[in-house]
């Protein structure tokens, strides 16, 4: 699905802090087959666009925060001055207040009131991801938290989100932007270690998830959980080299 613009309160972009942006280059690219170029000019830091067929996908950086590489999730805003209020006015902090990225857009980085850190993004030149739902693309956010009302509560105050929670074995909550699914939340499971802290993951689409889970290996990443089903599909949690995880999930065929 190719996209031209997003709506305020929608996730639209991620991008990974690396340790070695050469080598995450090579593993991301020989895993999904992205071409990984770096943005021109000092001022752009070393950081590089990942495409697939010519469409920005996903972003690698210099790894700025402590302990193991993120990838970060960015919601779109229309005004990330306005946003930064309202994230202090709900709890939430400013880890990192906005900021213009040279012509491409305004960002800001913030932790929602359980700890999870999210960037938001104002588009300039560039509006997020313009492939999705395709395989070696963002698929969904997904935000792993302690405090699963708290984080209703903070999102709708933020981003007008709507929480609606699918109870069972394993809770599930579909964030909601009007009608539309725009990112999932669960308590963060017992079986993860404890020092693993609130965070928001990312999926990426794949044909077929055995297959991915087999190259990440090859490639130097780790399997951290095997294939397994799903009601959307089958997927598995990775790592790359350095210790990013991130999932990856096989999505039905349309029609």
């Amino acid at each position: 699905m190719e996209k031209k613009s997003y709506a305020h309160g929608t996730p639209s972009w991620i991008d990974l802090g690396s340790p070695d942006i050469e080598a995450s280059a090579g593993f991301y690219g020989g895993l999904f087959g992205w071409t990984v170029e770096e943005e021109s000019g000092p001022e752009a830091g070393g950081y590089r666009m990942c495409t697939l067929g010519g469409k920005a996908v996903a972003g690698l950086g210099p790894q700025q925060n402590p302990g193991p590489p993120l990838w970060t999730t960015y919601v779109t805003v229309d005004d990330v001055d306005a946003t930064a209020e309202t994230v202090t006015a709900a709890g939430g902090q400013v880890v990192m207040p906005p900021m213009e990225v040279l012509t491409a857009g305004k960002m800001a980085i913030f932790a929602d009131a359980g700890g999870a850190a999210f960037s938001t993004w104002q588009p300039g030149d560039h509006i997020g991801a313009e492939l999705v739902n395709e395989p070696s693309t963002l698929s969904w956010n997904e935000l792993i938290t302690t405090d699963v009302e708290g984080a209703k509560a903070f999102y709708g105050q933020v981003f007008g989100w709507g929480g609606v929670t699918h109870e069972g074995e394993m809770p599930y909550t579909e964030f909601k932007l009007g009608d539309a699914s725009i990112a999932g939340m669960m308590p963060k499971p017992p079986t993860m270690p404890a020092d693993v802290p609130p965070h928001w993951g990312v999926y990426f689409a794949v044909s077929d998830v055995g297959e991915a889970a087999a190259k990440a290996t090859e490639l130097g990443g780790a399997v951290i959980m095997p294939p397994f089903d799903t009601p959307q599909g089958p997927m598995a949690v990775l790592a790359d080299p350095h210790g990013a995880t991130f999932n990856v999930i096989a999505l039905p065929a349309e029609g």
